[in-house]
């Protein structure tokens, strides 16, 4: 299938491991442009070099850039436009806040979830959508979790400050229009990235033994794949799915069916 991302510019947050490297690896594949960011330098090396070896004719850019600092968001998103071009396609993706139930946490750490996880999302997209509707061609994913369509007492954190972004994106899809741009929310359920893949060896303990526990109640019986999850996005991403828009988008095994 011709998914029309060859040339394309792709900015991908937290892009140097997990989903968002996933994400990126499917999209240099597809011969898109493809500029990651994330905090950590050596990880950050690492992924370019990785990415670089798959790229089937895009370019790869990698910069040391902390979401939380609004400021330097947008000269990422600058600098990326001066260089590449674009951006047509913007991943928004950041780490989870703490588990706990929702009287664990006072305001601080709430307020906290929201500095590290709505607002640098709404922070990258705001800095972005001038260049997406100026190409009158854009396509805005903005990374949750399964906690916005099935809440979880146990990651209250995470369910507040994600459910922000689903509402922040239901806006932007009504004001955006016919100018070509889409945004669609992904809610990936429980996938084999490093931090589920830490929390299941949490002690010594047998990772593929809690793995399976974490999948009990996956209809499938297993975790998802980071790959799984990035053809998901890949696609929405595409320009087959120019009719796609305004929605949630579940990756999570049918979990959500079993609640």
């Amino acid at each position: 299938m011709e998914l029309g991302l060859a040339n394309k510019v792709a900015l991908i947050a937290g892009g140097s491991s997990g989903l968002g490297l996933a994400v990126a690896e499917e999209l240099v594949k597809e011969g898109a442009h493809v500029a990651i960011g994330a905090r950590d330098a050596d990880r950050l090396a690492r992924a370019e070099q990785h990415l670089r070896g798959l790229a089937r004719g895009g370019k790869v850019m990698a910069t040391r850039v902390d979401l939380r600092e609004h400021g330097a968001t947008r000269a990422w998103v600058e600098d990326v436009a001066s260089k590449l071009g674009g951006p047509h396609i913007v991943v928004t993706n950041s780490a989870g806040p703490p588990p706990g139930p929702a009287t664990k946490f006072d305001i601080v750490a709430y307020q906290e979830a929201v500095d590290t996880v709505m607002l640098p999302a709404i922070n990258l997209a705001l800095a972005a959508l001038p260049y997406m509707k100026a190409a009158r061609w854009g396509r805005l994913l903005l990374i949750t979790s399964e906690t916005v369509v099935r809440p979880v007492a146990r990651f209250a954190l995470s369910a507040t400050a994600r459910l922000g972004i689903v509402g922040f994106a239901s806006a932007l899809v009504q004001e955006l229009g016919d100018c070509g741009v889409t945004v669609n929310v992904l809610a990936p359920g429980y996938t084999r990235t490093p931090p589920v893949e830490r929390t299941a060896g949490t002690g010594g303990a047998d990772v593929e033994a809690n793995l399976r526990a974490m999948a009990a109640h996956i209809p499938l019986k297993r975790v998802g794949l980071p790959e799984e999850f990035a053809a998901a996005a890949v696609f929405l991403a595409s320009e087959r799915a120019s009719f796609i828009t305004g929605t949630v988008q579940l990756v999570d095994g049918g979990a959500s069916v079993i609640g």
